[in-house]
């Protein structure tokens, strides 16, 4: 029997991390909601949740010294699962309203305002895994619940062998954008789990699976 996966969410003043670890819980795993570094970096699995807009959650972010955390997780293999912001904070820069913010850039890219009659798009939709992917495994067909008016909407980063090649899954909202990407030990999504009734507990469920 495999041991109870340890998680700390990141309490870096964002707004959804207490339905983040309840939903973790659910799916199995011993979840702490801190800012503390050490804890950070010694758990099997570290969410990073993001609520608002990809400035506010950059500097929140560095304030805690998350992007240091972060870093440092990914150069040591450790994983990572950033939500919504969480996930659009990864890439490069964010564009919001013409405020250009410095993002993360653990992968490259900008995120922009989808090119949709309707926004923010709110609600369910489909989604389309890559083949093998492991957070989609036995949910493939399900619906998840989107929350966002932004997103990334192309995929930059190119991987050579004998690296693997990151897995994307692209959903529809005025055009395609990144709905989560998993990459080594970094995976993101931009749909909330938490949101997402029993489909979204899979997948975290998935995701703790794969925790070394």
């Amino acid at each position: 029997m495999s041991r109870t996966k340890r998680v700390v969410v990141l309490d870096y003043g964002s707004g959804n991390v207490h339905s983040a670890a309840k939903a973790l819980e659910q799916a199995g795993a011993e979840v702490e909601v801190t800012a503390d570094r050490t804890a950070a970096l010694e758990a099997d699995g570290l969410l990073v949740p993001g609520v608002g807009a990809f400035k506010a959650v950059m500097d929140q972010l560095r304030a805690v010294r998350g992007d240091e955390v972060i870093d440092r997780r990914l150069a040591g293999g450790r994983h990572v699962l950033g939500i919504c912001v969480g996930m659009q904070v990864l890439f490069e820069r964010g564009v919001e309203r013409g405020v250009d913010t410095e993002g993360l850039g653990e992968w490259p890219g900008v995120v922009e305002e989808l090119p949709a009659e309707v926004l923010p798009h709110m609600g369910w939709n489909t989604v389309a895994p890559d083949e093998g992917s492991v957070l989609f495994d036995g949910i493939e067909g399900e619906r998840f619940y989107f929350v966002h008016s932004f997103a990334a909407q192309s995929w930059q980063l190119e991987v050579m062998p004998p690296f693997p090649q990151p897995r994307l899954t692209w959903a529809e909202h005025g055009g395609r954008f990144l709905a989560a990407v998993e990459n080594g030990p970094l995976s993101a999504t931009q749909f909330h789990p938490e949101k997402s009734s029993d489909a979204g507990i899979r997948l975290l469920a998935n995701w703790l699976g794969a925790l070394a």
